[in-house]
């Protein structure tokens, strides 16, 4: 996970208000499956937009996959303008995610836990709805990460006992 500490220093040092899903996520919960980008559940509005932007724009943020001489202007206009955007940045690539299978910014809120992630104060999705998140999403790539999320889980209730 040391490959995103510079992203995720980053977008906790503008206070970009969001939340660690995803590998990330399921990292910081105990997984040792590997993730290769950072995805964030951010809120919507315009002053985390203006945010966002602050603390991705050093990185040269672009989209990933689009071909190099693809005009794209990573501003707040942008970012309110669609939702989900996946992006290659000098530190690594980053998933700004307007919302996911089992919800947006508002509505997962109240499922999270603030966690110190490399010194910063990190808002993450908790383990059982993050299993509930990746099995709403269905896709096939997620399947190992549920199995694994859930040992995890069974192993955490066990030890609780």
């Amino acid at each position: 996970m040391e490959e995103f500490r510079q992203i995720i220093q980053a977008l906790a040092s503008e206070r970009v208000e969001g939340i660690l899903v995803g590998g990330v996520a399921g990292a910081l919960r105990g997984a040792a499956r590997p993730t290769r980008d950072v995805d964030l559940l951010y809120e919507r509005s315009p002053d985390n937009y203006d945010r966002i932007v602050a603390a991705l724009e050093p990185l040269s943020p672009y989209l990933r996959g689009a071909p190099p001489n693809l005009p794209f202007l990573f501003d707040a206009r942008t970012i309110a303008a669609g939702g989900n955007f996946t992006l290659a940045t000098t530190a690594g690539d980053v998933d700004l995610l307007a919302s996911i299978a089992g919800g947006d910014f508002d509505s997962l809120l109240e499922h999270t836990e603030v966690m110190k992630v490399f010194g910063c104060e990190c808002r993450v999705l908790d383990l059982e709805t993050l299993i509930r998140v990746k099995r709403a999403a269905g896709r096939p790539k997620d399947f190992a990460a549920i199995a694994e999320l859930e040992l995890i889980a069974e192993n955490r209730r066990i030890e609780g006992e």
